[in-house]
């Protein structure tokens, strides 16, 4: 009896093994690391590493330039991952369709926010939402930093940012609100260096940085003129949008921030509003998912929720620079960049 030895895997096998292929060379491209790549996986960094290296063997191309500094996709590898990334979407809303479509919202809802997002407002609306589907659990993630939200495997971030960003197709962005965004010091500070009249008056004095964010030379306001670039200099930077509010309540400089942050403070007398005259670019407040067809029920519904809520408790932290928070639009594709900033509250 003749015996023929079968040389590869069976289809199903191989076609299971290139999805997980696939999955992970998506993942080391978005978070530019086989070790994160592994991580959010929930596998080892050697695994995450054959299976691209089994990738590149079939395919015959070089799909990741790797040094001992850096990794980043080869053009082969940009091209392929543009498809992997289509594909695999498409997976996510075929097992949807079959799973989710119409039941009720459960499982974990996984969220990305800042810490003044998270804890000012996040935090006491999370019991409330709960209490509405008693079959989902809900992780919220409080860091200011750079998020990669598909990479990181959020279902949804809750960011301030300026509207008119770098689209990303693979996001969906649903505005919940207008956040004010102003100049303040405190009163220490200014009766020590003067108070700025106008954006003219910014040169020479200390301005505090938010470092995750780009550090700008320049801020912009609108005077009677026109838009006005006021050149600043920073000498002081925190990691940290809370230590930067400390700083400023301490004496250290000026900043421009938003209401969200420094809002009590103002109230309470211990930073003062300065520039109220001169608009600066204000923010929108968005809900951030990943695109498809259909959003998942528990993100919808987490969506919806904050629609209604968060807009009403935005409105008391007007502060005197007018309002406007309160007002809600619809669904946008998409205003926003990838990776996404949890709080680029500061200019």
């Amino acid at each position: 009896m003749n015996v023929r030895l079968m040389t590869k895997a069976p289809r199903s096998r191989r076609s299971a093994d290139d999805l997980q292929a696939m999955v992970a060379f998506a993942r080391v491209v978005e978070l530019r690391s086989f070790t994160a790549a592994g991580r959010s996986l929930e596998t080892t960094t050697s695994a995450v590493s054959k299976r691209i290296a089994h990738l590149e063997e079939r395919l015959g191309v070089r799909l990741l330039e790797r040094t001992t500094r850096a990794l980043s996709p080869t053009e082969a590898g940009l091209s392929f991952y543009d498809r992997c990334a289509r594909i695999l979407q498409d997976v996510a809303e075929a097992e949807l369709a079959v799973t989710e479509i119409g039941s009720a919202p459960r499982g974990t809802l996984r969220v990305s926010a800042s810490a003044v997002l998270g804890e000012g407002y996040l935090a006491p609306l999370s019991g409330q939402f709960l209490d509405l589907y008693q079959d989902l659990r809900l992780e919220v993630t409080i860091e200011d930093r750079l998020v990669s939200l598909v990479g990181e495997g959020y279902d949804v971030g809750v960011r301030a940012m300026r509207v008119g960003n770098v689209p990303d197709s693979s996001l969906v962005a649903r505005r919940l609100g207008t956040v004010n965004v102003v100049v303040c010091a405190s009163p220490t500070y200014l009766a020590r260096r003067g108070t700025p009249r106008t954006p003219e008056d910014l040169r020479g004095h200390d301005i505090l940085h938010f470092s995750p964010m780009p550090l700008m030379e320049q801020w912009s306001f609108e005077t009677p003129e026109g838009r006005y670039a006021a050149p600043v200099t920073s000498r002081l930077s925190f990691n940290s949008l809370t230590a930067l509010r400390g700083a400023a309540i301490a004496g250290a400089g000026l900043t421009r921030t938003s209401l969200l942050l420094v809002g009590e403070a103002v109230r309470a007398g211990l930073l003062t509003l300065v520039l109220n005259d001169y608009a600066s670019a204000d923010l929108g407040l968005y809900a951030v998912y990943p695109a498809g067809k259909q959003p998942l029920p528990k993100v919808k519904a987490y969506v919806d929720f904050l629609a209604a809520e968060l807009p009403r408790r935005l409105s008391v932290c007007d502060g005197g620079k007018g309002n406007g928070h309160a007002r809600s639009t619809g669904v946008v594709h998409p205003p926003v960049p990838a990776p996404l900033m949890n709080a680029p509250l500061v200019g």
